[in-house]
């Protein structure tokens, strides 16, 4: 079997094995021939037509059981090589009704082992997007739960003239719409950035970046000056290809959170070239994050306290539509903290 080893290509071992087999049923069959036709000439002194009558019928009988033994050495050689392949069939069976299997875990090489490796990490893949929507539709569901209650309350108790309809209860009924609302446009919003992948509908273009978080800047100066006493800006000039709508939402969903959650008085707001790389850098003392736990303020749905999100109005999706975007750009974000200090930073590719 060490000869089938040296071949990691599967072509290449069924070719050697059928050699293989081939040349071992022409030497069985050709020395065993030829050594009892020595041994019929020498030893019993047969000649003439007996020896060609009694060679034929040793052939015939040397033949079959060669055929036999050599038969199922090739079945089950060649079942021990075709395992893989059935393995994989049965998988992709499971994929193709709608199960994930669990990883094939069978020995090979060559191009085979490469498939398996390729097929496993596809139903890795399957499984975890499998996860995230599920818990995305669980997040969804936990979301809107709420403002549909107390609208279904409202408007039970309005049919049984429970309580009269007044400009407060109105008023109450559309907020709770308008959040129900807000949480469908923003997850709209981040299913049409899907995570970082390019789409058609969002064009990129040449754009100065500087001007794009100056805008926004002076977008948030009224809030800016109601909650921040100290607001320290400085902003280099740098152009990259972008999508302009694109970068206003993701820094202005940081600025947003910013503000939201702040606690003192001192804003930095910092935009600056570092090797072919335009740094934006927020930096302000707010509410207490785990430093543990501050990448997960960038996943969907993630609230580091239930009450923060619900008292501003949020869902949980602001940051991770930020990280969407940025990462369209071939860019990243994220946050140093070392509990209430915060950064946010974001960097983009000028290239």
């Amino acid at each position: 079997m060490w000869l089938f080893k040296r071949f990691s290509n599967l072509l290449s071992r069924l070719i050697a094995l059928n050699s293989f087999v081939i040349l071992l049923v022409i030497l069985v069959a050709g020395i065993s021939v030829k050594d009892y036709a020595c041994f019929l000439v020498n030893s019993e002194q047969v000649t003439g037509q007996a020896l060609v009558d009694t060679l034929n019928g040793f052939l015939w009988k040397v033949g079959i059981v060669v055929f036999i033994i050599v038969g199922l050495f090739h079945y089950f050689t060649v079942r021990k090589m075709m395992r893989p392949i059935k393995s994989l069939s049965a998988a992709a069976k499971l994929v193709r009704e709608g199960s994930i299997p669990s990883n094939i875990d069978v020995r090979t090489s060559g191009e085979m082992k490469e498939l398996i490796e390729s097929f496993n990490s596809m139903t890795e893949t399957l499984y975890a997007v499998q996860e995230q929507r599920e818990e995305m539709l669980r997040d969804i569901a936990h979301e809107l739960r709420t403002p549909l209650t107390n609208i279904n309350g409202y408007l039970e108790a309005l049919q049984n003239e429970v309580i009269e309809g007044d400009s407060e209860l109105f008023g109450s009924l559309l907020e709770e719409s308008q959040r129900i609302t807000r949480i469908v446009e923003m997850i709209t919003e981040l299913n049409s950035w899907d995570d970082g992948n390019f789409f058609s509908d969002k064009e990129f273009h040449p754009v100065m970046v500087n001007e794009v978080l100056a805008k926004v800047v002076t977008t948030f100066q009224l809030k800016l000056e109601n909650n921040f006493k100290n607001i320290d800006i400085h902003i280099e000039q740098a152009e990259l290809l972008g999508n302009q709508d694109g970068l206003k939402q993701a820094i202005t969903n940081i600025l947003q959170n910013i503000i939201d959650y702040n606690t003192e008085e001192t804003l930095t707001v910092n935009g600056s070239v570092e090797n072919e790389t335009y740094t934006i850098v927020f930096s302000h003392t707010g509410q207490f994050i785990d430093p543990e736990k501050k990448e997960l303020i960038f996943e969907r749905f993630y609230r580091l306290e239930q009450s923060r999100s619900t008292e501003t109005g949020g869902a949980g999706l602001g940051l991770a539509i930020t990280k969407s975007i940025i990462a369209s750009h071939g860019g990243k974000v994220g946050i140093k903290t070392n509990g209430t200090c915060h950064t946010f930073w974001i960097k983009l590719p000028l290239n």
